[in-house]
């Protein structure tokens, strides 16, 4: 059977998100079909980070020596995130914030520790993670990052990874990254970001879509337009496409409608089609997950709803969807 791996090896990438669960549920199809992996929560601050300066890997671990092993490129999501963050990163056991001298010697340590244990064995790293405001007319999101250290915080963080690796790739990674007034903010951050000499490798779109996308095809495309001119790598970060657009609540669905398999497939073929043409600047393409049996749109954002995202069905056979990707 035709292979993702395989029908892409001249283009990018093809990865996908695995947990530890999934690592064993769903190893054969991870072996067989990606090219790449990425941990779903499991290198996240709070996964690994167990009190301050004590650290656990062991799960993180068994991920990494199984892409290791399949000769598979590994992925680091995530370094520097506003969630998922133990709290004595920045705050003081009374509850009150960190200094600002504290916070930037706390992310620096939380660097050099991660970057140095995994070290030769990731090739990418998602640095910093969703900092841009959704909210029009605003540009960094407002967390403990910014209050503590201020705006220059991705940039004290991105020069760290680069002094502990120099070998690794980069990437700020952020979700909506077709929107009009958000790829114009995030083309800004990352812009700005090299005008300055940060060491920044590429620009990782995360690509969290929905069937009503398919209407929304042109932002899409007018964004990577945008991106491409950075002259940074691109990175499709956590692929899926959910069988409902945004005003479908239902709930009562055992499995999807031909309509919705029919539109979710329609938008994998043109997204991939759309990829291959940038394919000198799109050098990995991962999915949020591996087959349709386990996916984080299972109760969200619409609790107790099942959705069908990914190129494979809940019995991990391959869907249409993976035809129209696969075979072009």
């Amino acid at each position: 059977m035709t292979t993702l791996k395989d029908a892409y090896k001249d283009y990018f990438y093809i990865g996908a998100a695995a947990n530890a669960r999934g690592l064993e549920t769903h190893r054969d199809l991870l072996a067989t079909q990606f090219s790449s992996m990425t941990c779903e929560n499991e290198m996240k601050h709070m996964s690994v980070a167990k009190a301050p300066g004590q650290y656990d890997f062991t799960v993180a671990d068994k991920m990494v020596d199984f892409a290791k092993e399949n000769g598979m490129q590994m992925r680091g999501h995530c370094m520097v995130w506003h969630a998922q963050a133990a709290r004595f990163l920045y705050q003081n056991p009374d509850g009150s914030y960190v200094s600002r001298e504290t916070l930037i010697a706390n992310l620096k340590a939380h660097i050099h520790t991660y970057a140095q244990h995994f070290k030769g064995r990731v090739n990418a790293y998602d640095v910093v993670n969703e900092a841009i405001d959704d909210k029009n007319g605003l540009f960094l999101r407002r967390s403990f990052w910014t209050e503590i250290i201020g705006d220059d915080f991705l940039d004290i963080a991105f020069t760290a990874a680069a002094l502990e690796d120099p070998d690794v790739k980069l990437f700020y990674n952020d979700y909506n990254e077709w929107y009009p007034d958000k790829s114009e903010k995030i083309e800004k951050l990352v812009r700005g970001m090299l005008e300055r000499g940060i060491p920044i490798s590429g620009l990782g779109l995360q690509s969290h879509y929905n069937v009503s996308c398919l209407n929304d095809f042109d932002n899409i495309r007018r964004a990577y337009e945008r991106y491409a001119k950075l002259g940074i790598d691109l990175h499709v970060t956590e692929l899926d496409v959910s069988c409902f657009d945004p005003e479908d609540k239902r709930t009562e669905l055992t499995e999807p409608t031909s309509e919705m398999t029919e539109k979710v497939a329609l938008f994998y073929e043109k997204f991939f089609a759309m990829l291959r043409e940038y394919k000198g600047v799109v050098k990995s393409v991962t999915f949020w997950g591996i087959a349709d049996d386990y996916t984080w749109l299972d109760n969200f954002p619409v609790r107790g709803r099942k959705n069908w995202p990914l190129l494979f069905d809940i019995n991990h056979q391959p869907k249409e969807a993976f035809w129209r990707v696969a075979q072009f």
